[in-house]
C-alpha cells in the first residue's frame, strides 16, 4: 500500500473522492509522521492538530454526502508563519513578533479553508521574510532535502521542506524576491510566484507590499494548479492536452547567466535540450533595459522593508540575526526622491521588457545560479555569506522587478530548477506551459518528444 504522505495532493484528493481515503485518517497520518520525524522541529514552527482534525472531520462529512468543495477538499497543507491564523501564533520567523496571536484568519486562509484545505500548522521561515537563504539562527533553520547540512532556501524555507520531506501534501508561502521559488528549486519541488495584487495580502505579515505575493509550493504542476485555484476560491485551470510543440520560448541572457555555477549551468542546458526535443523553439534574448532596475533592487526592496519594520527594529535590534537586521537598516537613509526615481525606472523597464518578450510564450532562466549553501559556513559570515546571499535571489528577482508571474520546475539535477516567466495575470497559461514542460523534463533526452 502506498504511503499517503508520499502521494501527490491531486492523488490524495482523488482518493478522497473515490472513498478510498478518509480525510480524518489522512490528517492523522500526517500529524503522526510529523510527530516522529527528526527534522520536524526545524520545519514546523507550531502545529495545529485540533484545527486540522476538526477541518478533516468536516471534509469527511462532505465527502460522504458527495458535496466536496474542491479537488483538494480534505487534503492537509502547511502555511508559512506569516499568514494570520485565529488564536494561533503568527510570528514570521522573528523574535520581534514573539507571542503575536491574531484574532482572525487571513482572508486567503479563510478562502482555502472554505475550499476544504486542512491546516496542519505553520512553517519556519527567514526573519520577516527578508532572506533567500533560509538561514535563521534566531528561531530555526529548515533543512534542504538534498543536504540536511545546507539551507532550504528562503524565505518560505519550512514550507518547501514540509512538502519535500513528506510532512504536508502542499504548502503555501509568499514571494517578494524569490521566496517561493528558491526553496522550491533547492528542494526539487514546484513553486508558483503569482502576480502582485492577484491574491489578497490582508492578514499577512508584510515585507514590501509593492512586491509581496502569495504562492503555492507543491510536488507537481497539477498540485500547484489545484492549490492555486483553492487559494482563489475557484475551479482549477484545465491542464489537459498540453504540449510544447509550436511553443516559442526566450532564453533570457541578461544577468541571469552571469556567475552560473557548474551544476546549475549543466542542468539548465540539459533542461533546454529536453524542451527543444519536445518541440519547443528556444531563442536567446537580451533585454538590457532590465539591468537598471535590477541594480536598483537595493533601493526598491530595502526602502519598503525599512519603512515597514524600521521602528520595531530600532526598539529591539538585538533580537535579530545581525546580517538580516543590517539588510533592513540599509534602507534607513534612502531618500524619498531616490526611491521614486527607482520606481519610475522600474516601470519604464517593465514596458521595454513587455515589448521585447511579447512574441514568446514564456521566458526561461535558471531559477538559482547556485546550489544551497552550507549552514555552518554561512554562520561564519565573511565572503561566503555575502556572495551566496547576493546570488541566491538574483535570478528570481527578475520576476518581481518586472511584475511577472513565474513558475520553477525541477530539472532532474538535485537543487537545480528551471524558471518559466509569463506576463502579469497569465498564471493559468503559465501552468499549462509548466505541465507540458514538466513532462518533457521528466524524460531522458533521447525519449523527449
Amino acid at each position: 500500500m502506498t504511503d499517503w504522505t508520499e502521494m501527490s495532493a491531486a492523488a490524495l484528493g482523488q482518493g478522497i473522492e473515490r472513498g478510498d481515503i478518509d480525510p480524518v485518517a489522512l490528517a492523522q497520518r500526517f500529524l503522526d509522521r510529523i510527530a516522529v520525524h527528526p527534522m520536524a522541529d526545524r520545519i514546523y514552527a507550531r502545529l495545529t492538530p485540533e484545527r486540522a482534525l476538526a477541518e478533516a472531520r468536516a471534509a469527511s462529512a462532505r465527502a460522504l454526502a458527495r458535496r466536496r468543495r474542491s479537488p483538494l477538499d480534505g487534503v492537509p497543507v502547511s502555511w508559512k508563519d506569516l499568514f494570520d491564523t485565529a488564536g494561533i501564533g503568527t510570528e514570521a520567523g522573528s523574535r520581534l513578533l514573539a507571542g503575536r496571536v491574531p484574532d482572525a484568519d487571513a482572508p486567503v486562509l479563510r478562502t482555502a479553508t472554505a475550499m476544504g484545505l486542512v491546516c496542519l500548522g505553520k512553517t519556519h521561515m527567514s526573519e520577516l521574510a527578508f532572506s533567500g537563504l533560509g538561514l535563521n539562527p534566531m528561531t530555526a533553520t529548515s533543512p534542504c532535502v538534498n543536504d540536511p547540512d545546507a539551507v532550504a532556501g528562503g524565505s518560505s524555507s519550512g514550507a518547501a521542506a514540509s512538502v519535500a520531506f513528506g510532512l504536508a501534501a502542499a504548502a503555501i508561502g509568499s514571494d517578494t524576491g524569490g521566496s517561493v521559488r528558491i526553496p522550491s528549486c533547492w528542494n526539487d519541488i514546484v513553486g508558483l510566484k503569482t502576480t502582485a495584487g492577484r491574491i489578497s495580502l490582508d492578514g499577512l505579515v508584510p515585507l514590501a507590499a509593492r512586491f509581496d505575493t502569495v504562492g503555492p509550493l507543491c510536488r507537481t504542476v497539477e498540485d500547484t494548479a489545484l492549490t492555486f485555484a483553492a487559494l482563489e476560491g475557484r475551479a482549477p485551470p484545465d491542464l489537459t492536452n498540453t504540449s510544447l510543440r509550436g511553443r516559442r520560448f526566450a532564453r533570457l541572457t541578461t544577468i541571469v547567466l552571469d556567475d552560473l555555477r557548474p551544476e546549475p549551468a549543466r542542468a539548465h542546458a540539459g533542461a533546454l535540450d529536453r524542451l527543444a526535443a519536445a518541440g519547443a523553439e528556444i531563442v536567446d534574448l537580451d533585454v538590457p533595459d532590465i539591468a537598471i532596475p535590477m541594480a536598483d533592487a537595493g533601493v526598491l526592496f530595502t526602502t519598503e522593508a525599512w519603512a515597514t519594520w524600521g521602528e520595531a527594529i530600532d526598539i529591539a535590534p538585538d533580537v535579530m540575526f545581525a546580517p538580516i537586521r543590517e539588510r533592513f537598516e540599509a534602507g534607513r537613509d534612502i531618500g524619498g526622491a531616490d526611491y521614486l526615481r527607482a520606481v519610475t525606472r522600474m516601470h519604464k523597464a517593465r514596458a521595454a521588457y513587455a515589448k521585447a518578450t511579447a512574441g514568446f510564450d514564456a521566458v526561461l532562466c535558471p531559477t538559482a545560479p547556485i546550489l544551497p549553501p552550507n549552514v555552518a559556513r554561512l554562520l561564519k559570515g565573511g565572503d561566503y555569506y555575502v556572495t551566496e546571499n547576493l546570488l541566491a535571489l538574483r535570478n528570481t528577482r527578475v520576476g518581481n522587478v518586472m511584475g511577472l508571474c513565474a513558475l520553477t520546475l525541477p530539472t532532474g539535477t538535485p537543487s537545480c530548477g528551471l524558471s518559466l516567466m509569463c506576463a502579469p495575470g497569465a498564471e493559468d497559461r503559465l501552468l499549462r506551459l509548466g505541465k507540458a514542460a514538466e513532462e518533457a523534463l521528466s524524460q531522458p533526452l533521447h525519449l523527449a518528444g
